[in-house]
């Protein structure tokens, strides 16, 4: 089953008239573009280089990298699960800060590191985001919120290209009908693998790879908890205001390009 796109901008959507609705449609688009900043601007020149040097990579990695992002997945929405039943959830600072340290370990080691941790990178930013369910009064151990922490993911990092209209990860892109969690993995794994193999190009050196390896996985980390904010926030209010999530996308991907269209207005 092919998975329907952003409902049609001509398709009849029920309008929102409430002020409270708007006013968080507002907040969550001013977050959803707050996401970025300065540590985004330095991946998206790591990632720039980082493209170069993946045409470098020893064969074998380049194509094995998509199974290792396919399975990494497979392991780690349940193995993140598991571990929030293990060690209580901490909040966002100590994901961050554990993504961090992860990433310097396996930068250190250069490329061998840097592929061992990436199956813990990919459970610990998973961690983080189905903490956020849980912080939205959702159930993150169901097999419904596990496919929404995957949809964080389809955002595929701040590496990826991005021209801020994509906003599947905002609920109507991948639908839930017909899907599975294995399904919804092998649909995010392609794209999610090529930024981790931009990530696995920059932590290639050893000594510059832990610098490289900390700083991306601190950034990953606060990126995905922010995408994850918006995104629950967003089912939560479909479900407080019982409007359709479809419509509410539809209000906050036209809230987020008129916030972009004035921002360099402002700044003249």
């Amino acid at each position: 089953m092919t998975a329907p796109d952003l409902p049609d901008r001509q398709t009849i959507l029920p309008p929102i008239t409430d002020p409270t609705v708007h006013a968080e449609i507002d907040r969550l688009a001013r977050r959803y573009l707050a996401a970025g900043g300065l540590g985004m601007e330095i991946l998206a020149t790591i990632g720039g280089s980082a493209q170069t040097v993946m045409e470098r990579l020893p064969g074998f990695v380049r194509h094995r990298l998509d199974d290792i992002t396919l399975s990494g997945l497979n392991r780690a929405v349940y193995a993140a699960g598991r571990s929030r039943r293990m060690v209580r959830d901490r909040g966002d600072w100590f994901n961050r800060l554990a993504s961090t340290v992860s990433g310097a370990a396996g930068g250190l080691a250069g490329l061998p590191g840097a592929m061992v941790e990436l199956p813990l990178t990919i459970t610990m930013l998973l961690r983080g985001i189905l903490e956020i369910a849980a912080e939205h009064g959702l159930d993150a151990d169901s097999d419904e919120i596990r496919m929404e922490a995957l949809r964080v993911f389809a955002a595929a990092g701040p590496m990826a290209d991005d021209d801020g209209t994509d906003l599947g990860l905002l609920a109507a892109k991948l639908s839930i009908t017909g899907q599975t969690v294995q399904g919804l993995i092998a649909r995010i794994a392609p794209r999610l693998s090529a930024v981790l193999g931009q990530k696995l190009a920059a932590q290639a050196t050893p000594i510059f790879g832990a610098v490289a390896g900390a700083s991306i996985n601190y950034t990953f980390a606060r990126y995905y908890q922010e995408l994850a904010r918006v995104h629950f926030g967003l089912l939560r209010l479909s479900q407080e205001s019982g409007l359709p999530r479809e419509a509410l996308t539809e209000a906050i991907r036209l809230r987020i390009e008129t916030l972009r269209h004035d921002r360099p207005r402002r700044r003249a």
